[in-house]
């Protein structure tokens, strides 16, 4: 007698269930590769469509084409995500995930549109429209160097938050600082307006629509300028060195946990790293 779906979730895979999980959620086979290719290519079309039909001359020109490949675009997003659901097993924990989420993101958009009636009391639909955009997102489950980077800045965030504050303390104190050397009257009206100054000055941006006047604020600002250069190096470091030593540890396989849809484990690992569960056996092309 067949399982039920009920009486599947939270068991092993196996079956048609184990091959559509290796396919779609890893790519050290030919068919995982050949699937990540095609969705890649899928949600950079998609995306681009989304861009042309918000031009005016473009998509009035083209509208009825530009609606029919939504569609099919969004149906085949629908596809897979009902896939990724019926494969995992445990399809709410997936739902929820980061992943989970930008692949909803993907297709709600276009079915809201169709039940928000189109008058102005209520939300513009091409507000819901533009949010097709998301699905650029979704290109980070299916590039390796976009998971890398994001492995980077989990390790490295206590660094990256410590560096973060010191540098909100020094626009805090310089930006009082400037409030008390210009005033109201060189457009220093308030702190939050000279920290915003502060911020510009310090991020090399330089809006150039509150500058100082005095020559003692120029010389602030100038210290500034020079500290800014400074300290656009550092994160950059941080990460850099944080690549640098994963790219020694880290796995080049995309072998992933079934339970808690962890990636990269060794093709030689029995347990997953992140919640112990014992891994299936490791398959790639041979």
């Amino acid at each position: 007698m067949t399982e039920s779906a009920h009486d599947t979730l939270g068991k092993p895979l196996t079956g048609w269930r184990l091959k559509a999980y290796t396919i779609i959620f890893e790519a050290d086979t030919r068919a995982g590769r050949l699937f990540d290719q095609w969705l890649i290519a899928i949600i950079l079309a998609s995306v681009a469509l989304v861009v042309f039909s918000s031009v005016d001359s473009i998509g009035q020109k083209y509208d009825s084409l530009f609606n029919g490949l939504e569609w099919l675009f969004t149906i085949a997003f629908t596809l897979e995500y009902v896939a990724r659901l019926a494969c995992v097993r445990h399809p709410l924990r997936y739902a929820l995930s980061f992943y989970g989420v930008i692949d909803l993101l993907a297709l709600l958009p276009t079915y809201l549109a169709l039940l928000v009636p189109e008058i102005h009391a209520l939300i513009d639909v091409r507000v819901l429209r533009l949010l097709r955009v998301f699905r650029v997102f979704k290109l980070t489950a299916y590039v390796t160097e976009y998971q890398s980077l994001g492995r980077a800045l989990k390790g490295s965030r206590r660094k990256i938050m410590v560096f973060l504050s010191a540098v909100l303390m020094i626009v805090l104190v310089m930006g009082t600082v400037m409030y008390v050397v210009e005033g109201p009257a060189n457009g220093f009206s308030s702190v939050p307006t000279s920290v915003y100054w502060a911020i510009t000055t310090m991020t090399t941006v330089g809006f150039g629509d509150i500058t100082p006047k005095t020559d003692l604020g120029r010389f602030i600002a100038s210290l500034m300028m020079l500290l800014g250069w400074g300290t656009l190096a550092v994160p950059t470091g941080i990460v850099t060195a944080e690549m640098t030593m994963r790219r020694v540890e880290e796995p080049t396989t995309t072998r992933t946990c079934h339970e808690c849809l962890t990636e990269g484990h060794q093709s030689e690992a029995n347990y997953c790293l992140h919640c112990g569960a014992m891994l299936p056996a490791y398959q790639r092309d041979t």
